[in-house]
């Protein structure tokens, strides 16, 4: 007997950033078209150029990164949020454990540029990593370019 096919997934990378959000968006319109569900990945991590005594004792990053990922979600989505989204919050560094994720999906969908980085690159570290080492299709979304000028102009 064969076991039935598991829905597809398209593993989305989220940071906040409004290249993220982006993302979002476009990773939910494609998984409409194509049955997929969508697996919203956010990571964290100890900073590594801290010592054991700059960080608080109470500091729960793994906390901090659920709710970023939930306040990016409302930002792509309103509430209630859409049927289909899984959240997945995970301890490393982004590139590789978006890697890791993406294994069997679908496609992975990364932003262009997160939070960090360098102003003016067209593709981020993350993005390209992921791009060179992920084993599924990955797509680079970039941020409307509205919200890029309105970004720039506050700047």
């Amino acid at each position: 007997m064969n076991a039935p096919n598991p829905t597809p997934r398209i593993v989305v990378g989220v940071d906040g950033s409004p290249s993220s959000i982006a993302a979002l968006r476009w990773a939910r319109r494609i998984g409409q078209a194509v049955g997929a569900d969508l697996e919203a990945v956010t990571t964290w991590e100890f900073p590594a150029s801290y010592g054991v005594g700059a960080v608080p004792l109470d500091w729960r990053p793994d906390v901090d990164a659920a709710q970023q990922l939930a306040d990016a979600l409302t930002a792509a989505f309103g509430s209630p949020e859409p049927a289909g989204i899984t959240r997945q919050i995970r301890e490393g560094h982004a590139a590789p454990v978006l890697v890791e994720a993406s294994a069997g999906a679908e496609m992975l969908v990364v932003g262009s540029r997160g939070h960090g980085g360098f102003v003016g690159l067209l593709l981020g570290s993350v993005s390209a990593y992921c791009a060179e080492h992920a084993s599924c299709p990955v797509v680079v979304v970039h941020e409307p370019a509205e919200s890029a000028e309105q970004r720039d102009a506050a700047d």
